[in-house]
């Protein structure tokens, strides 16, 4: 079992047709003809957007110019333009690569392509070097301030686009790029132009890197210094209220108006909700006839787990059914010492008893309640050379070793390609208390607040019907809201979040504007 094992078919759904998936992704959106437009109590003269990758187009794990042409803000503006809007500027990277070289060296990834190499479609990066050098700043100031990887308080903080800071990663190399100085703030930069209008969306990323790494990060204090804080760890509710009070506080200051929107529930989106819980498929000839084995192997195991009382961690693999990975859950008691303890009273010699007791004192086989992260795909059925590594100094054989060492089959997959039900919990949490400050303040400032919490319920749950007939979900590529990420929407998404943007603003301000096509954008790019 050493060996790759080839047990995932789900790849194969990307085989189904989007309906106009093939349409051309447009430079830029096409101003409006003037109708009936107005702005209402609003100004739209000088609109800038602050935000994180969602306000910047990013897109298929990257930033890169028709991505940035089809960002939410970019669309907003133009809508912006049939009401006394004016010029909306982007920062734009220099290519559609979406890589970046700093120093020549390349620091960011490219765009993520459909590969058909292996038979079935699979989302890797374009092949290429981007022209896109982080060290040639660009002129500004830019009205989208999206800035990916940005967090809350990151918006705040003086030299997060410093260029002596990126090699180390102290500082964010897309900020970098259009810095106006090394100890500029990106809301500094945004307030510094005066807007009339905003749009603020942040505190994405303050819980989404905790869950894209399986909850692998820590839920912080608020007394925590935040330089301290990891980009897996959950940023404390008082730390994103401070922030956020003081981003409202610095573009209302002039007397601006604006929108902000709360933020959904990350666990509905394609990132959680396209690898299942069961991927190990009998049917597939590297797996199947070693079924019977591995079930023998488990037989007095799951005796010790019966006769201690915890039949949920017995390990069993169906022979007609698809079967759960084999996970470790790091909120179950670890019973480590127990199983070596009660399978070396069964006559199991004490050397091959530790083995498994240090293997499965807290693991238990995924339920339907556990997420997979988008990216444990490849790793579930391939030796996991750590473990292998450690079995090898337990003094195991190296062929013993490896059949001990498949991640999801024999070795337990580890706490950062699942999403445990406490876990989720975490996310829940954060999520509700950062969405009561942002309504809260939504109401002190006196600004439009969209719901996009409830709207991206809604793609996830039934989809979104388009003029056409075709439907918008959040189906992993077949779906049309999302790209091949799994996390940042597609231009078609981004078009529905406009409109979205869009009606909450004609609601607070009495504005008549024009809406966004969804059809004149793509649901999955096509290279």
């Amino acid at each position: 079992m050493k060996k790759v094992l080839a047990l995932l078919a789900f790849s194969g759904m990307l085989l189904v047709s989007c309906n106009n998936d093939d349409a051309p992704i447009p430079p830029g959106p096409t101003p409006p003809d003037p109708e009936n437009f107005t702005a209402g109590s609003a100004d739209f003269s000088k609109f800038v957007s602050v935000g994180n990758s969602l306000t910047a187009g990013f897109s298929d794990s990257a930033l890169f110019i028709d991505g940035q042409n089809a960002s939410f803000p970019n669309m907003m503006a133009t809508s912006f333009s049939a009401a006394g809007g004016g010029a909306f500027t982007i920062p734009l990277m220099a290519d559609n690569l979406g890589g970046a070289t700093f120093g020549g060296q390349q620091i960011l990834g490219n765009r993520l392509i459909l590969s058909f190499a292996s038979g079935s479609p699979a989302p890797v990066p374009k092949d290429g070097t981007g022209s896109t050098e982080i060290t040639n700043v660009l002129g500004g100031p830019f009205n989208n301030m999206g800035v990916p990887g940005a967090k809350s308080y990151h918006l705040l903080a003086p030299g997060y686009g410093n260029l002596q800071g990126v090699p180390v990663g102290a500082a964010n190399p897309y900020y970098a790029r259009f810095a106006s100085a090394p100890n500029a703030t990106i809301i500094g930069d945004a307030a510094s132009q005066s807007p009339t209008f905003f749009s603020l969306w942040i505190g994405n990323n303050d819980i989404l890197g905790y869950a894209t790494a399986g909850g692998d990060g820590v839920v912080r204090e608020a007394t925590e210094d935040p330089a301290t804080y990891a980009g897996s760890d959950i940023t404390p509710p008082l730390v994103f209220g401070g922030a956020y009070n003081g981003l409202l506080q610095t573009l209302t200051a002039g007397g601006a108006q604006g929108i902000v929107a709360n933020l959904p529930d990350v666990t509905t989106i394609p990132f959680f909700t396209t690898v299942p819980h069961n991927p190990l498929d009998p049917s597939n000839p590297a797996f199947g006839p070693q079924i019977p084995t591995l079930n023998a192997q488990y037989a007095g195991l799951n005796q010790v787990f019966t006769a201690i009382g915890a039949p949920e961690r017995i390990i069993s693999y169906s022979e007609s059914e698809a079967s759960p990975v084999l996970i470790r859950d790091e909120d179950l008691a670890d019973l480590s010492q127990v199983i070596t303890g009660a399978l070396i009273q069964g006559g199991v010699d004490a050397g091959t008893a530790t083995v498994l007791g240090f293997l499965y004192g807290q693991s238990r086989q995924a339920t339907a309640n556990d997420l997979l992260v988008f990216t444990s795909q490849t790793t579930i059925a391939t030796v996991n050379e750590e473990a292998f590594a450690t079995l090898l100094g337990f003094g195991l054989p190296a062929e013993t070793a490896g059949q001990l060492s498949v991640n999801g089959v024999t070795y337990p997959l580890e706490d950062r390609w699942v999403l445990t039900p406490q876990e989720q919990e975490n996310i829940q949490t954060a999520t509700a208390s950062y969405n009561a400050i942002i309504a809260d303040f939504a109401t002190q400032y006196d600004v439009a607040f969209f719901d996009a919490a409830a709207f991206l319920q809604e793609i996830a749950s039934t989809g979104v019907q388009l003029a056409d007939g075709s439907r918008v979900t959040a189906t992993y590529g077949t779906g049309g809201g999302f790209s091949l990420d799994g996390v940042h929407p597609s231009p078609r998404g981004y078009s529905l979040l406009a409109n979205k943007f869009l009606e909450a603003i004609e609601a607070k301000y009495g504005a008549n504007l024009p809406s966004v096509d969804p059809l004149a954008y793509t649901g999955l790019y096509i290279d």
